[in-house]
């Protein structure tokens, strides 16, 4: 039996509309299961791996701690836990008095304070160059006697260290008197130019013994035993210690010639290495102190006195001279010392240096805002004084920080608050505000894949 055309076509454009129809449900169903398994995916997060014993140390890729050397495991971070994470930076961690007795937590205030940045250095006792002298010939003859005869004895400005004979010197001694005597004849003469001719010859032969060495009491002396004296006495210009012994008692000396070399160690140097990104901050005046391996337990103080205007090009420092008074002589010429240059940096907020923690990027300390509750804050630290440690910014005076104990806090809160891994120590369980809530017992744990255990 044959369909008419009318029937026909009508049947066919109603078979190819339900096959279309159908096609389109297929491939809508496809597309909605291709976008629920993406977001499965993306709710599961990217893989990253972290330390057991360091849980922050977090790598994209397997390996191993470059702590401990311990092969890293898997740490799923959700997209949420990334989001988040800026957040839970400043989360807070809360302790009980029993969990911060065990994890040795202990607290410090902060405090304004005078600091001083300290610049240590080292450095070697020299003479001081003000302090030194040399005793020389006034005159041209011979030493008949030496009172010094060893280097390293104490010789004083008040008594000689050797008497010398010269000719010249007796000479000038005769002509000296021989002046006085004409003195004596002419001033009751009736010529004024006799007279005062008289007084001229005297200051005349005065003046010469002067430059012969000859000192104002022996010229008086000689005027009272009206003779000369064969034997003149040498002084030295200062008291110190003879440093260097050069005649000999016996020897022919010229005018002019060395006889001894006197350094008084009363005041010594101390020429300090600064490197040259320390120098900038010296200046004269400024105190130091210095530490000798001689004396242990001892500090001596003194002064920045110059600054040499050169650097060193093989050391990369500059020399800064330091005027050291040196009681009973303890600091020896060319003795090794260790030294500390004090800088004031006036009045700074101050903590412990154990409280800052340096993550290379960053410096944070924990801060106790309520007791046993600490957060963390980022801070900038300045310059180091001993124990303490300058914060330019991040804290104010009267907060109280955690001083020890710090790396264990931010370990724990980085475990409670990271997403799940290493639950700490036992005993040393914390709250962590924020964190997910450990399972309540009886709760039906989900089940582990064991991919996530292939390390």
């Amino acid at each position: 039996m044959k369909l008419s055309k009318r029937i026909v076509i009508p049947l066919v454009l109603l078979v190819v509309a339900a096959a279309a129809g159908g096609g389109y449900y297929l491939w809508h169903q496809k597309q909605a299961v291709k976008g629920a398994q993406e977001t499965k995916q993306g709710q599961q997060g990217k893989v990253l791996y972290t330390c057991p014993m360091h849980p922050f140390i977090i790598k994209d890729k397997p390996g191993t701690c470059p702590i401990c050397g311990m092969t890293l495991v898997k740490k799923i971070e959700t997209p949420q836990q990334a989001s988040t994470k800026e957040m839970k930076s400043i989360e807070q961690v809360s302790l009980s008095p029993t969990q911060m007795v065990m994890a040795n937590v202990a607290t410090s205030e902060a405090m304004a304070m005078p600091l001083n940045k300290e610049i240590g250095a080292t450095g070697i006792v020299q003479y001081d160059q003000a302090r030194q002298a040399k005793v020389t010939a006034w005159v041209a003859g011979r030493i008949d006697r030496l009172y010094v005869n060893t280097v390293g004895s104490y010789v004083s400005k008040a008594r000689p260290v050797a008497e010398v004979y010269s000719p010249d010197l007796v000479a000038a001694q005769q002509e000296y008197l021989l002046a006085l005597k004409s003195r004596e004849q002419f001033k009751n003469s009736p010529i004024q130019a006799i007279s005062q001719g008289g007084e001229g010859l005297v200051s005349s032969a005065r003046q010469r013994l002067k430059l012969l060495g000859v000192k104002d009491a022996q010229i008086a002396g000689l005027e009272k035993a009206g003779q000369p004296n064969i034997r003149l006495p040498i002084y030295t210009p200062l008291s110190g210690i003879v440093i260097e012994k050069i005649a000999l008692e016996g020897q022919y000396v010229n005018m002019g010639d060395p006889l001894f070399n006197i350094a008084d160690l009363s005041t010594v140097w101390v020429e300090l290495e600064v490197y040259e990104n320390d120098f900038p901050n010296i200046r004269i005046g400024q105190k130091v102190d210095i530490i000798s391996h001689s004396y242990p337990g001892r500090t001596f103080q003194g002064k920045v006195a110059f600054i040499y205007p050169f650097l060193d090009p093989k050391t990369r420092t500059v020399k800064v001279r330091v005027d050291i008074p040196n009681p009973g002589l303890k600091l020896k010429p060319d003795m090794f010392v260790n030294a500390t240059v004090k800088v004031p940096l006036g009045t700074s907020i101050v903590v412990p240096v154990s409280a800052v923690m340096d993550t290379g990027q960053r410096q944070v300390v924990w801060v106790e805002v309520k007791p046993g509750t600490f957060e963390p804050r980022n801070v900038k630290a300045g310059a180091r004084s001993g124990d303490n440690v300058q914060i330019l910014s991040g804290l104010k005076a009267g907060e109280k920080v955690a001083s020890s104990g710090g790396y264990l806090i931010d370990s724990e809160a980085q475990l409670k608050g990271g997403g799940g891994g290493h639950q700490g120590m036992p005993g040393m369980k914390m709250e962590v505000k924020g964190a997910p809530k450990p399972e309540k017992p009886g709760q039906k744990k989900p089940s582990m894949n064991m991919d996530d255990m292939k390390m």
